[in-house]
This record gives structure tokens, C-alpha cells and sequence, in this order.
């Protein structure tokens, strides 16, 4: 079979391998599909749409699914079936990153179902797939008939020993400064998601900078590989129906109520219900046996009079729905210790949206496996991340976490990692949960003013305190008018032109998210955004110290204990017994939790209990079996067997010594019987360890030396005596 492949290469120019897009060879059936490689890292990505769409929907149906194949990495996948199964968390986040990056590239006319498939078919160690995906997905859009506004790419930025790199290796991504993840297109930034160890907002702006320079020259191979294939026909992207007349009576009947309305200054659930009044009195007015599309088009104009009312009551008169201005933050109130049970917790409200918040402190059996093809290992800092629909007020059953709580949940991760003290002085494993009991707007950022209240109250040593704030973007191209938006609402959100989340302590950014909606971000505006959003980031930082400013001096009376020491590794085997005995018998008879593991050839010892008794008795029963004997120290051991020339004493656990029948007492004994039994509990003395490492013990030693009895004398020494 023949196949007309087409190739183009890449070199960014940062050490490693060009990368390599083609096409022509795989999934010839699918709409668009390329093979991205770099090194022996290997990325399938195939784009599928349909023809026509389906009835009745005014949006893009768009999945974008990324997943690693286990044999790419030479590995088995783990569990019950041996099979790749759901996304794990880091495929759902990589899915999101490609996702938000390609969804505001497509017309806003276009609604067919479309489907983004990417697989890492093949994984080099050390070449990191997550910031390849854009790039192989979009380049599948681009030598496709789907129309596209693009293409689009994506790449990681790095700080790495004071220089800015672009893709490093993973191994280099230890001593990184700031780590981002950047999409664009030629002409604008579309997305930005990553962590920091507290930078300016100065070398933020640098980073993406660098970052989209690096981006234009993988736009301009996509262009390159889609004109080798005759890519630059594309099939028709305007699905939606029109109907002016309807759309101008819309507007003349319900514009400038709907302004009033958000121009009131209302709560969130009374403004949506005169919204929906206001529309509901026009279409009585369509009458009772009005056409699907009449309908269709009547509430989609309806939308249209909300979105530009909202805007332009922001751009010309700068009020907000809630009657706030650019800059200010709604009312902030928090509380801490609010859970009597929990290790730590908090409550922390802004505007209306509240995350309950609760910390939990755990043992190292408590880490979380990570078990993908590429990323592998264990973590000791988990965050989950709840959205219930009573939230926002809403019914909808709990079919547990999405993408959006994952995605969500992430971003207060990264942000809260960055402050935890470093694992020398934090022996725990700790779990933050977020339940969101209200929203409206921004409850990642709530999550992490939360979880650093919740941590804090919990007596963890963060290094600093974080807050986050959620930034917006009202933009009139024509005027060139925009706004910018501290602490944005849910509507401001869904109607405005960014969502820009930026967290930090009173140093430094320590992560963020932006995803735009236009195309075009002046740099400019993205300085003025993240100025804006440091001014609203200390304010809440000032709010949240005024109800604790700093980690408590200890943990909670209820809080679970651990003591960490360091053992000679000669030791780790003896802690463990055969199978595991030893330590089990430990933990079933202190209550408490022990772990032992190898580190830089030394044992890393971790007790964990309840109360400070069960730690005393495991760390003595450890440090015993850690002891080593020494000669002319008294021990009290027990008698583990008897021999017809002695009894095996053990004097430390697991280390046993020869009593011989000699050394029991100072009289001559002629044999064991009814001396010793198994199970005595003797003092001894330890006299000498041979070359064997074999000990020779002493009773005799401890007892008193009896009195020298006199001989009697002869009869020859009695005849010699002279007589008196």
C-alpha cells in the first residue's frame, strides 16, 4: 500500500532534537491527522468533524481528548484490567491546556461536532509530550477542510539557572524559577497557565514574550506542512440562520430594559430572574405557534442584547453589574477553626462565592500513587477541588469531579505548592479539600485564599501566605475602548473577553491562567492586568491576615504526631522482618504507623500515631533493633532457647547471645536441667563480640563472688607441727 507522505521540521533552537510534523501515513480516514516527534517522544493527533450540525445548537460541540498509550513508555498499566481506562488527572489537564488554547479559534459561526484526538504513541524520558500536544492538534485542524482561525501552538517557557527556555527537559525543570505553558497564534498569546517561585510581574511578561516568539516559528511550519497537502480550501463554517428583522425587533424591545436591569446593581439570582422576565414578555409578543427557528433565533438575539448591554454599560459608564467599579473587590469575610474535627479548616467568603475549606494531616502510607505512562511516582501535597450544583443554586446530579473541578483544583494546587515548607520540615502528608458552597465568579481563587487559611489554622509552616484574584476584559474593537476588571463575576466572565486567575504572596506571582476570547492582547494591557491584579491581590491578602496572619505554633491537640529519624541502612531490613513481621507486630501493638525507606543510603524511620504513648513505644521498640550491642553494658533479655551446654539469650531484639552453662552461676553446674526455662527474663553482661559478630554473655558476672571455703589439712602438715 502507497502512501504520499509530507514532512516539515522545527529546531527551537534549545539543544534538544527538531521537531518533526508529518502527514499522509496514519489515520488517513480521520479529517486531519499528523505524527509529531521529537527524540523518541511521538504524538498521534487526528481531528474528525461533522458535515452538518445538529439541530437546535447555537455553540460548538468541541472534545478534545489527550491520552498516553502505557507501551509508548514500555509499561503495563496498573489495576484490575491491565488497560488504558479514563483519563487520569494529568491527561484531563493536558486536554484542558489543548482545549482552551484551539475552542476560541474556531468561527463563532461554525456547530458541527468536533472531535481532537492526541496520543503519545512512543515517550522519551526526558522530552516532555504536554507542551507538544497543541502544536500536533492544531497541526491536524491545519492540513484539514475545517475551518479554523489559526493555526495555533503551544510551548513551555522556563527559568532555568537565570535563563528563559523554551521546551527544556524535564530533568532541568527541578531548578526552574517559573514554569509556564503558553498558546498562541502568529499575531496574539490565547492562553497561559503555569507556577512560579514568586516573580514580578515584569518577568512574567518577559517569559510569555519569549514564549510567542518561539510559537510564531511553529505557526509557520503548520502553514508550511497544510500548503504541501492543498489544506487551503475549507468547507463552509457558518451554520447559524439570520433574520435581521427579528433580530433589530429584539433589540428595540428589550435593549434598554435589559441596561436598566444590569445597571441596578442587583444580586446575582434577582438580576437573572428580571433578565428572564424582560424576555419572556417579547416572546408572548411572537405569539403561541411561532417555527423552531423563530424561537431559536429569538432567544440567541435575546443573549446577544445581555452581552452588549453588560459591555457597554461597563465601557461607557465603568458600573458593573453588581454596581462596583473596575478595581474594587466585593466584601471579603473569613474564619478559621471552623471545623472542631478537622486538622485545620476555614471558611472564606468573597462576594457570593465561599469555599469551605478543610486540611488533613496524614502519614506517608497516606501519598497519592501517580501512576501514568510518562509521569510516575508518589505525592505528598493533594488538593481536591468541589463544585455541588446547590452552589449556584442549581439541580444536577453528583457524577463526581469534571474537567473543570480537575482543572480548577489544579491551579489552587500549583499555587499553595509553592509555599509549603520544604520536606526536611514537614514530615506529613497533607490533603486539602475545597467545597464550593457558593459561586459567582472565581472559586479557584477562593480555594486558595481558603486553602492558606486552612493550612495555616492546621499549624503547616507555609512560607508565606497566598491570595488569588480573577481578572476580566471588556474590549470594543471599533473605539478601542477596554476595561479592565478586578474580581470579576460569573456573567462578567461568560460575557467579557478574558478570564485572567493570578495568584501570589506579598513577594511574587506564584501561579496563574489566562484564557482570552478575542484575538489581540496589547502587551500593554496584559502589564495594566497584572499591576491591577497584584493592587487586589494584597487587599485580599490584608482582609485574610486580619484573621490569622501567620501558621499557628503547633498543631491541633487531635492532630496526628510523627517523629522522623535516620537509621544505618544495614538496620531497614531487620525494622521490616521477614515478610514484613516485625513492623506489622509493631503497628498492631503501639497503634501506630510506621514507614521506613532507603534515601541516599541511609533508612528515613517515620512513626505516625494519634497520641504521644503509641509514638514512645514504637520509637523504643525501633531504636532497640537499631542498637548495637556494646561490650561490658548489662542487658535484660530473654530466654529464647536452651541447650544442653547453655541458653540463647535475646538482649536487643533480633540480636541473640550465648549464655554457657559456665557462666550462669559461679558454681559448677552439670547440666541445664531445671536451671533455665524458655521465656525467663534474665540479666546479663556482655563480655565480648568475636570477629562473627557473635556475642558471648555472662550472669555469673552480676552475681556476688561466693567466700573461698579453706581446704582441710593433711595428716603429713599436722605431724610437722611442733607440739606446744
Amino acid at each position: 500500500m502507497s502512501y504520499n507522505e509530507k514532512k516539515v521540521t522545527i529546531d527551537l533552537g534549545n539543544g534538544l532534537a527538531p521537531i518533526e510534523l508529518s502527514t499522509g501515513k496514519l489515520a488517513k480516514q480521520a479529517d486531519g491527522s499528523v505524527v509529531l516527534k521529537q527524540g523518541n517522544t511521538m504524538l498521534l493527533a487526528t481531528v474528525v468533524s461533522a458535515k452538518e450540525p445538529k439541530e437546535g445548537v447555537d455553540f460548538l460541540p468541541l472534545s478534545v481528548d489527550y491520552q498516553e498509550k502505557y507501551a509508548a513508555a514500555g509499561r503495563i498499566p496498573g489495576g484490575f484490567l491491565r488497560r488504558e481506562a479514563r483519563l487520569s488527572d494529568y491527561e484531563v489537564l493536558i486536554s484542558r491546556l489543548v482545549d482552551r488554547a484551539l475552542r476560541p479559534l474556531f468561527p463563532d459561526t461554525y456547530h458541527a461536532d468536533t472531535q481532537v484526538m492526541i496520543s503519545l504513541i512512543s515517550a522519551d524520558k526526558d522530552i516532555m509530550p504536554d507542551a507538544l500536544a497543541g502544536l500536533a492538534a492544531s497541526a491536524a485542524i491545519a492540513v484539514s477542510d475545517i475551518p479554523f482561525n489559526g493555526p495555533i501552538s503551544e510551548v513551555r517557557v522556563a527559568k532555568v539557572n537565570g535563563e528563559l527556555v523554551i521546551n527544556p527537559r524535564l530533568s532541568a525543570l527541578e531548578n526552574a524559577t517559573l514554569e509556564y505553558i503558553v498558546a498562541g497564534s502568529a499575531q496574539d498569546i490565547v492562553m497561559v497557565e503555569g507556577e512560579s517561585k514568586e516573580i514580578s510581574e515584569a518577568e512574567m511578561v518577559q517569559a510569555i514574550a519569549f514564549a510567542h516568539e518561539a510559537i510564531k516559528k511553529q505557526v509557520a511550519a503548520q502553514i508550511e506542512l497544510a500548503n504541501l497537502v492543498g489544506a487551503s480550501v475549507k468547507r463552509d463554517g457558518n451554520h447559524e440562520p439570520s433574520n435581521l428583522d427579528l433580530r433589530d425587533a429584539v433589540f428595540a424591545a428589550t435593549y434598554d430594559k435589559v441596561y436598566a436591569v444590569a445597571k441596578s446593581g442587583s444580586s446575582k439570582h434577582e438580576r437573572s430572574d428580571r433578565f428572564a422576565e424582560i424576555g419572556d414578555e417579547f416572546f408572548i409578543t411572537l405569539g403561541e405557534e411561532i417555527d423552531e427557528e423563530t424561537e431559536f433565533l429569538a432567544k440567541k438575539y435575546y443573549h446577544d442584547v445581555q452581552y452588549e448591554a453588560v459591555r457597554n454599560l461597563i465601557l461607557d459608564e465603568g458600573i458593573r453589574l453588581d454596581g462596583r467599579d473596575a478595581r474594587t473587590v466585593r466584601p471579603i469575610w473569613s474564619e478559621v477553626d471552623y471545623l472542631p474535627a478537622a486538622h485545620g479548616s476555614a471558611v472564606f467568603t468573597r462576594g457570593e462565592t465561599q469555599s469551605l475549606t478543610s486540611v488533613t494531616l496524614g502519614a506517608k502510607d497516606d501519598e497519592q500513587m501517580i501512576d501514568g505512562a510518562f509521569i510516575h511516582g508518589y505525592s505528598k501535597f493533594i488538593l481536591h477541588y468541589n463544585f455541588p450544583a446547590f452552589s449556584t443554586g442549581e439541580v444536577r446530579p453528583n457524577r463526581g469531579p469534571g474537567r473543570r473541578e480537575v482543572g480548577h483544583g489544579n491551579l489552587a494546587m500549583r499555587s499553595l505548592k509553592q509555599v509549603l515548607p520544604a520536606d526536611n520540615d514537614n514530615p506529613y502528608t497533607i490533603r486539602v479539600v475545597s467545597d464550593i458552597l457558593e459561586s459567582n465568579g472565581s472559586s479557584s481563587m477562593a480555594t486558595v485564599c481558603a486553602g492558606t487559611l486552612a493550612l495555616m489554622d492546621a499549624g503547616v509552616k507555609l512560607k508565606a501566605p497566598v491570595s488569588g484574584i480573577a481578572m476580566g476584559l471588556i474590549t470594543d474593537e471599533k473605539t478601542g475602548k477596554y476595561a479592565i476588571l478586578s474580581d470579576i463575576l460569573g456573567d462578567e466572565d461568560h460575557l467579557g473577553d478574558m478570564d485572567f486567575k493570578v495568584t501570589g504572596t506579598e513577594n511574587g506571582i506564584v501561579a496563574c491562567q489566562m484564557d482570552l476570547k478575542i484575538n489581540g492582547l496589547k502587551w500593554e494591557v496584559l502589564t495594566q492586568a497584572l499591576d491591577q491584579a497584584k493592587e487586589a491581590r494584597l487587599h485580599i491578602l490584608g482582609e485574610m491576615k486580619k484573621t490569622l496572619a501567620a501558621p499557628r505554633e503547633d498543631y491541633k491537640p487531635h492532630a496526628p504526631r510523627i517523629v522522623s529519624f535516620t537509621i544505618d541502612k544495614e538496620f531497614i531490613g531487620a525494622i521490616i522482618g521477614p515478610g514484613g513481621k516485625i513492623i506489622q507486630e509493631m503497628q498492631r501493638e503501639t497503634g501506630s504507623t510506621i514507614s521506613i525507606e532507603e534515601v541516599d543510603g541511609k533508612g528515613i524511620v517515620q512513626v505516625f500515631a494519634d497520641d504521644k504513648a503509641s509514638i514512645d513505644a514504637a520509637v523504643s521498640r525501633i531504636k532497640a533493633i537499631v542498637a548495637k550491642p556494646e561490650v561490658g553494658e548489662v542487658y535484660e533479655g530473654k530466654v529464647k532457647s536452651i541447650m544442653p551446654f547453655g541458653a540463647f539469650v535475646e538482649i536487643m531484639p533480633g540480636k541473640d547471645g550465648l549464655l554457657h552453662i559456665s557462666e550462669i552461676e559461679w558454681r559448677r553446674l552439670e547440666s541445664m536441667d531445671g536451671v533455665l526455662k524458655e521465656g525467663d527474663i534474665v540479666k546479663v553482661k556482655l563480655l565480648d563480640i568475636d570477629k562473627q559478630g557473635k556475642l558471648k554473655l555472662s550472669r555469673k558476672a552480676l552475681l556476688p563472688r561466693p567466700p573461698r571455703e579453706d581446704k582441710p589439712k593433711s595428716e603429713t602438715e599436722t605431724k610437722d607441727v611442733p607440739k606446744a
